[in-house]
């Protein structure tokens, strides 16, 4: 039988359980002051005294970090307390799906996905700003509300300047999958350490596919560590190029190749909007295209041309605004012929010339003809 729910935790009144994770429950509840319903997470303090003082320490730093913030895409955080041997926090109680069961269930539209990744990397802007480095940024701690708001949740292993619970040497505090290369090797990490996790989380949803995979948690790290991740418009093919550079820039294994700040992450990403907007629209049409009647192929068009030459690659060269330059050939676009460059966002991409393959053509003759005038004097010696 399921345990009873409890009365009340302070002054709120408990209603019904929304939710169990392994570290507590979360409840529904009334606030009896304020007139407002809340959510209630909790945990139970077990253990030795030592441990039950380091699981309530670490709980309350959840509600340090983000009750000292105020932001639209952060949760609101009410009141902190501990009810007998539970220690609590009442915050807003949010309406919606988490980013994770969005990717599962739900088929997102790179302009949906793009919009709600630059509003978490403006919510984590405004906490790094006042010194509130979140740690463990993953899709399973965005919400999405029913109006398309985003809201950025549990900042319960966030960092502050003066943190109340110091991590112990060794120990990983976060989600692996979603880990900067500095948290996995132990080393001192900064806000990059969440550019780098939003990073991954971009990825995720515009391709539905993680770029890190691992059988195991020390393949993983490995991974995320060392191997570079491939351009999402390989996978999202309608996809523009200038989310690979976005993406590319954000994952970089040095922290200081990443973006110097969330907020121009998230800048870049509303810069794009209309690209992505653009590119989703065009690959929507090709997709109508490809239903014609009696078999009827798809009429040529720039963006098909583009999609089909798409794995020829081709030099970059870093501007000052995406600077990214290290494994970045693999990137590849397709630009017009005569074009005399191919610009995309920052980027500028020299197109390969017809009077090259003409010249290879050429060469390719000469050598046939060497090879043959060789044969024909080997004939006429043996004869």
């Amino acid at each position: 039988m399921a345990a009873p729910l409890p009365e009340k935790f302070g002054r709120f009144k408990v209603i019904d359980e929304l939710g169990r994770g392994a570290m507590g429950v979360v409840y529904r509840a009334a606030d009896s002051a304020l007139g407002r319903t809340v959510a209630i997470k909790t945990i139970a303090l077990t253990g030795s005294s030592a441990e039950r003082d380091v699981h309530e320490a670490r709980f309350l730093q959840e509600a340090r970090a983000a009750g000292s913030i105020g932001h639209p895409s952060i949760i609101t955080i009410y009141d902190v307390g501990r009810e007998g041997d539970t220690a609590f926090i009442a915050m807003e109680l949010l309406e919606g799906r988490d980013l994770r069961e969005m990717i599962r269930d739900v088929s997102l539209a790179p302009s949906q996905s793009v919009a709600i990744v630059a509003a978490v990397a403006e919510g984590l802007a405004y906490a790094h700003e006042r010194g509130v480095v979140h740690r463990d940024v993953k899709p399973g701690n965005i919400m999405v509300l029913a109006d398309g708001r985003v809201k950025i949740m549990d900042f319960g292993i966030a960092r502050l300047h003066e943190p109340t619970v110091k991590t112990q040497t060794g120990v990983l505090l976060g989600s692996p999958q979603y880990m900067a290369p500095e948290q996995i090797a132990g080393q001192p990490f900064d806000h990059r350490a969440d550019i780098f996790s939003l990073g991954l989380v971009l990825y995720e949803v515009l391709t539905g596919a993680k770029p890190f995979q691992g059988d195991d948690i020390p393949q993983l790290m490995f991974k995320l560590a060392n191997m570079p991740a491939t351009p999402p418009s390989h996978i999202a093919p309608d996809l523009p190029q200038v989310i690979d550079f976005i993406v590319a820039r954000a994952l970089k294994k040095r922290p200081e190749e990443r973006y110097a700040s969330a907020a121009e992450m998230a800048k870049d990403l509303r810069d794009a909007a209309v690209e992505v907007a653009t590119a989703q629209k065009a690959g929507r049409e090709r997709a109508e295209a490809m239903t014609l009647p009696n078999d009827a192929p798809a009429p040529a068009t720039e963006g098909n041309v583009a999609s089909l030459l798409r794995d020829e690659p081709m030099e970059l060269r870093p501007s000052p605004r995406f600077d990214s330059t290290e494994g970045l050939a693999r990137l590849s676009v397709a630009p017009a012929d005569g074009e005399a460059t191919v610009s995309r966002a920052g980027w500028t991409v020299p197109p390969r010339r017809g009077g090259a393959r003409k010249l290879d053509r050429a060469r390719a003759m000469i050598v046939a003809a060497y090879v043959i005038a060789v044969f024909a004097a080997i004939a006429i010696i043996a004869f």
